[in-house]
C-alpha cells in the first residue's frame, strides 16, 4: 500500500526519524557544550601564568585599557602599524620589555636592559642576573639593541605605572605559551645575502667594509655635562624623572641641585653632589616623602664612579634652569 496524498500511513515514520535526528543533535550538542566546559584541553589559561605577583589577565586588561591593538596585533588580530606581539616575550624577555614599556618613545640600550636585571621579579622568573646570560637566552633583546638602541620609536610613552608594566609582562608571557598554531609565520629568509649582493653591488659591500675597518680619529675627552646626559638617556631615567619639576614615578629634576628635599622619615637635607651621587647609587638610602621605597634600581653596580659625577654635573644644569 503506498502513501496517498493527506494519507496518515507515511507520517508516523517521518516524525520518528525527525525526532530520532533532533535526538542525536541534541545529544551532539550536550557533549560540544560539555567538552567546551573542560579547564584548558591542554592548552594554557591565563589563570595559570603569572610574573611576580603579577598575572596575565591582570596585563590583559591593561592591554585593553590602553587599547594596544589599535596599533599591534595578537594571533593576527588587531591593527597592523606596529609589530604582532605574540610571542614578543619569547623573544625579548622580561627585563628588555621593561625597560622598553617605562620610556616606549626609545629603544632600550644594554644599559637600561642591565638595570632592570636586578627587579626580584625578573631574576626570580628568568633565574638570569648578568645581561650577557641574558641576551644569550633572549636573542631578540639583543638584536634589538643592536639594531635600534638609543634611537627613537614611533610609539609613544604612556604613562604606564610600575605594576601596569609587570602585569603587561605577564600577559605577553602567557600569549608566548599559547599553542599558536603556527602563527607568526616564520619569514622566509634563504637566499638573502646572495640577493643583496646582486641588488647593491659587491664591490659596493666591499668599499662599505673598507670603509668600517679604517681607524676611527681618536676625540678629546667628552664635556661631563653631555657625558651625563647622555647616560640618562641610555639608562632609561627620563622615563621616571622629568627634566623639569613635574612628578613621574620618582621626583623631577628641575631645580633639584641644593634644593631643600623632605624625607620619608621627617628629616630634610640639601641636594647637594653627595646627595645626588648617593641617590643614583642607592636610592634606598633616602626616601623622599611621598614615594615609595625600592622603585629605582641600584645603580652602585652598574655605573662607575666618574659616569656618576656625570650625571650629577648634568643635574647641575637643570638647577640652574
Amino acid at each position: 500500500m503506498s502513501c496517498g496524498v493527506g494519507g496518515s500511513s507515511c507520517e508516523t515514520p517521518r516524525r520518528r526519524g525527525a525526532l530520532v535526528m533532533l535526538a542525536a543533535m541534541t545529544a551532539i550538542f550536550i557533549v560540544l557544550s560539555i567538552f567546551s566546559f573542560l579547564k584548558s584541553r591542554g592548552q594554557t589559561t591565563p589563570d595559570t601564568i603569572t610574573y611576580g605577583k603579577y598575572t596575565a589577565d591582570q596585563g590583559k586588561r591593561v592591554f585593553q585599557a590602553y587599547n594596544c591593538m589599535g596599533c599591534h596585533t595578537m594571533v593576527g588580530n588587531g591593527a597592523y602599524l606596529g609589530p604582532d606581539l605574540t610571542e614578543e616575550y619569547k623573544h625579548a624577555g622580561p627585563a628588555y620589555l621593561a625597560a622598553f614599556l617605562s620610556s616606549a618613545g626609545g629603544w632600550p640600550t644594554a644599559a637600561a636592559v642591565r638595570a632592570q636585571l636586578q627587579d626580584p621579579s625578573q631574576v626570580a622568573d628568568t633565574g638570569i642576573d648578568s645581561i650577557d646570560a641574558y641576551l644569550k637566552k633572549f636573542p631578540g633583546a639583543a638584536v634589538r639593541i643592536e639594531r635600534r638602541g638609543g634611537g627613537t620609536t614611533m610609539m609613544p610613552n604612556l604613562p604606564f605605572s610600575k605594576d601596569e608594566i609587570g602585569q603587561l609582562i605577564a600577559y605577553l608571557k602567557y600569549t608566548s605559551a599559547m599553542n599558536t598554531e603556527g602563527w607568526p609565520p616564520k619569514v622566509e629568509v634563504e637566499g638573502l645575502d646572495k640577493r643583496l649582493q646582486l641588488a647593491h653591488g659587491v664591490a659596493a659591500t666591499t668599499q662599505t667594509l673598507a670603509v668600517a675597518a679604517s681607524p676611527a680619529p681618536a676625540s678629546a675627552a667628552p664635556d661631563p655635562v653631555a657625558l651625563g646626559a647622555q647616560l640618562v638617556k641610555d639608562n632609561g631615567c627620563i622615563a621616571c624623572h622629568a627634566t623639569d619639576k613635574k612628578r613621574l614615578v620618582g621626583p623631577g629634576w628641575g631645580g633639584l641641585y641644593q634644593s631643600k628635599v623632605g624625607l620619608a622619615d621627617g628629616s630634610t637635607v640639601t641636594a647637594d653632589d653627595a646627595y645626588l651621587a648617593e641617590s643614583i647609587r642607592d636610592p634606598n638610602a633616602k626616601i623622599v616623602a611621598g614615594y615609595p621605597a625600592s622603585v629605582m634600581p641600584v645603580y652602585k653596580t652598574l655605573l662607575k664612579d666618574d659616569e656618576v659625577n656625570a650625571i650629577v654635573a648634568y643635574l647641575h644644569t637643570l638647577g640652574k634652569q
